[in-house]
């Protein structure tokens, strides 16, 4: 098996966009979410040179998109130098075929198989390695037809990383196999990490959750004094990295997490199972927001949905807007009498909102610029000491310092 990477020079792009009126996608929404798949574009090494747009009541059976729409990008295409379009939703086998056919000679990717890309590119660990195999797999098998020419013609980039047969042997029967073989390895490994958790003793475990991209690696950083890989690209971090750390000699553990994401692939979700055993066996979890976002809102709600799906009990919380360094917004005029949008907004308003009116502990922050953090460090010192209590009722927590060591 080979593996392909991205290419020296980056791939040229177009971007497709459709505002589903059955799903409740707006066009407004659905420009936020092509500004998305533009940076998972670029975080996979393609270029965005054309973004297309089409209003729908419901995707199109055979194409997703109306055959108008499929004709302009192809005219487009045949008189630019396209190496790859891309859609922001996950198409049918059936659909992605039909455009391929149509888009002769360019290589057609959904959202799904580009996060996967993505994926494949990042992943440096054995075990990372597999659970993006076997995604991979999972996301190839009903896409078999047509699907091996698709190979063939085209040798390595985007989209074709990870198992890209050169050759046309491979069907169903050997990719059922190889799925086989990858969840029996998986299972090793996660018996594996689930001993290696067990065996951390029952020191209090912190889960560090967020969107992609938020700044959790930078906080880290910061609160363990170590140096975890961080980058301004979504899905920077993709093993779980665990550091043993003190606050006022109180020891706990703190784990950052694979970033979650707007329709996150189900095959990543069942593949990272173990990755994401971290937050599910966490006793305090911090969600990191990045408030600067234009879009931050809408980014807590899909973390909130994904952690519901993991966590069956409600756990102790700490909301943590980062980046209010970066955080700018536009005042009205008093003249202007058009309803107030988030834009108008300034930090101290969004504070005194709902975000400050929950059931969770709250902090505004900036990990980059090291804004309070000594506030951040109290919360989340006060709720660990309280859980380290009830678990050591004795222990008159005289520690040695714990923020150097790393946990394997």
């Amino acid at each position: 098996m080979e593996f392909y990477y991205t290419h020296k020079e980056a791939e040229k792009a177009v971007l497709v966009g459709v505002a589903l009126q059955e799903a409740g996608v707006s066009y407004e929404k659905m420009n936020e979410y092509l500004d998305e798949l533009a940076f998972l574009a670029e975080t996979a090494g393609a270029n965005k040179v054309k973004i297309f747009t089409q209003n729908l009541d419901k995707p199109v059976t055979a194409t997703f998109i109306g055959k108008g729409k499929l004709y302009e990008i192809k005219e487009y295409i045949e008189n630019n130098e396209i190496d790859l379009v891309i859609f922001d939703d996950e198409l049918s086998p059936t659909q992605l075929r039909n455009i391929e056919q149509e888009l002769k000679g360019v290589k057609v990717l959904d959202r799904t198989n580009l996060i996967l890309d993505i994926f494949a590119n990042r992943a440096r660990t054995a075990h990372a390695k597999t659970q993006v195999e076997l995604a991979q797999y999972q996301y190839l098998l009903p896409r078999l037809t047509g699907m091996w020419t698709h190979l063939e013609r085209q040798k390595g980039g985007i989209g074709l990383r990870g198992p890209g047969e050169t050759e046309i042997e491979t069907d169903r029967r050997v990719i059922r196999d190889k799925i086989t073989r990858l969840k029996e390895q998986l299972e090793k490994i996660d018996k594996q990490m689930s001993t290696q958790r067990k065996n951390r003793g029952k020191l209090v475990r912190v889960a560090l959750v967020g969107y992609t991209n938020v700044g959790k690696s930078t906080l880290m950083n910061l609160l363990s004094k170590s140096e975890v890989f961080a980058e301004n690209k979504l899905f920077a971090t993709l093993d779980t990295t665990v550091r043993k750390i003190a606050i006022k000699n109180v020891p706990f553990l703190l784990a950052d997490t694979v970033g979650f994401i707007r329709k996150l692939p189900h095959h990543l979700v069942e593949s990272f199972k173990s990755t994401l055993d971290e937050v599910r066996e966490a006793d305090v979890i911090m969600h990191v927001v990045d408030i600067s976002h234009p879009q931050f809102e809408e980014q807590i709600k899909v973390v909130n949905e994904t952690l519901t799906e993991l966590i069956k009990e409600p756990k102790p919380t700490i909301m943590v807007f980062n980046k209010i360094d970066a955080f700018t917004f536009t005042p009205k005029d008093d003249d202007d009498l058009t309803p107030l949008e988030r834009i108008n907004y300034s930090l101290d308003d969004l504070k005194k909102m709902w975000m400050s009116k929950q059931d969770v502990e709250t902090v505004y922050i900036s990990a980059a610029k090291k804004e309070n953090i000594e506030e951040l460090k109290e919360k989340l010192y006060n709720i660990v000491k309280e859980i380290h209590s009830a678990r050591f009722p004795y222990n008159d927590f005289l520690y040695e310092d714990y923020s150097t060591l790393e946990i394997e």
